[in-house]
């Protein structure tokens, strides 16, 4: 893994609505005991006051300076300059707020702020499912290797990163990977948010079992697909089918581009096993002609990580050899097009970690 070896210090933050968790990653690993700290929404000088404090507390931990900050916060923002737009659950965030100026000029070192689905697929591209797919081929002596990675996340909203060849692609706006807004395939007058989300599957629990549902949070409703609670079982699947089915067409509409594995993370990827089949079937769609011809909707074919015979029949597919015409010379031919979809083992969290310290680090290398 890049940058498994290196020495550099980089201070990191998981920002979330409640709290701000520091702390600082050397070679993938957390050098420091992490800093908690209470989320301040309402107040940009109490917010901004909560970040030096944080960042300060990680510093008298370590025995050596930190060479940049480097995390997830939400947008709107301008990423590139570090400024952070009108976000709906920090009211204190109006009308543009320079906080990677604000931080480099409080510690002296260069601050990178990016979104969580970005730095999401980074981590995992740099140190979690694509070096797993690559390590399982080269251990079955297979000569292929994916150099491409989509990372979706699945919480309260449906969030999407690209790598491309080891490079995060961050778009001339900020807005790669931007899969929340596509045309929702279910419903096309609206977002594909409205049915990949938290909110999704408890509306369509309750549109499934025909009643109210309550409190039930997500995880309740998985805990009644697993028929450890109380509740209507088929509702429960049907509201992780639709929401699986929903993301696979908007996935694959993305691989059309991206052409590279699929791994998926967040909150709702706990009901993996409900989820996946809706984003197979999804991708295994056929799509056609005004003369009625008929096409898979994806050029290659596609394989369930998380299944073991699935696993096992992708990492088996090999190349073959073809001649050179008027020479007796061969060259491989990879015959079967293939890439893969599975879930993240190192969670959200811990990926997005990664991936802005791999991030940081790519920077001040370039």
């Amino acid at each position: 893994m890049k940058y498994i070896q290196d020495p550099r210090t980089v201070l990191t933050l998981d920002a979330g609505g409640t709290n701000f968790v520091f702390s600082a990653l050397q070679g993938y690993n957390e050098i420091v005991t992490p800093i908690r700290l209470d989320a301040v929404a309402n107040s940009i000088e109490g917010c901004l006051d909560v970040l030096v404090k944080g960042f300060r507390m990680v510093m008298e931990q370590l025995s050596e300076p930190p060479v940049a900050i480097s995390f997830a916060f939400p947008g709107p923002a301008d990423y590139e300059q570090g400024v952070i737009g009108d976000l709906p659950n920090f009211p204190a965030f109006r009308g543009g707020v320079a906080l990677s100026p604000f931080l480099s000029e409080q510690f002296g070192i260069p601050v990178f702020i990016n979104n969580d689905g970005n730095l999401f697929a980074y981590g995992e591209a740099l140190a979690g499912f694509l070096p797993e797919v690559n390590l399982a081929l080269q251990k079955a002596g297979q000569e292929r290797r994916y150099h491409n990675l989509l990372g979706i996340t699945l919480g309260t909203g449906f969030g999407a990163g690209v790598v491309i060849d080891g490079v995060l692609l961050r778009g001339d706006n900020g807005c790669g990977g931007d899969v929340w807004c596509m045309r929702n395939a279910r419903y096309p007058q609206f977002i594909a948010e409205e049915s990949v989300s938290i909110r999704a599957v408890r509306r369509v629990y309750e549109e499934e079992s025909g009643e109210p549902v309550g409190d039930k949070t997500p995880y309740h409703i998985f805990l009644i697909a697993e028929e450890q609670g109380e509740g209507d079982v088929r509702a429960a699947r049907a509201a992780f089918y639709q929401l699986g089915h929903v993301a696979g067409e908007a996935i694959a509409s993305a691989l059309d581009i991206v052409d590279g594995p699929v791994v998926i993370g967040g909150g709702l990827a706990g009901a993996g096993k409900y989820i996946l089949p809706g984003v197979m079937d999804a991708l295994r769609g056929k799509v056609g002609t005004f003369g009625g011809a008929s096409f898979p909707i994806l050029q290659m074919e596609v394989f369930n990580w998380e299944d073991d015979a699935e696993r096992q029949q992708f990492i088996s597919l090999g190349q073959t050899t073809v001649c050179v015409p008027r020479s007796n010379s061969k060259v491989p031919y990879l015959q079967q097009r293939a890439v893969c979809v599975g879930l993240s083992q190192n969670g959200a969290s811990r990926s997005i970690m990664y991936g802005a310290y791999a991030y940081a680090l790519q920077q001040l290398d370039k």
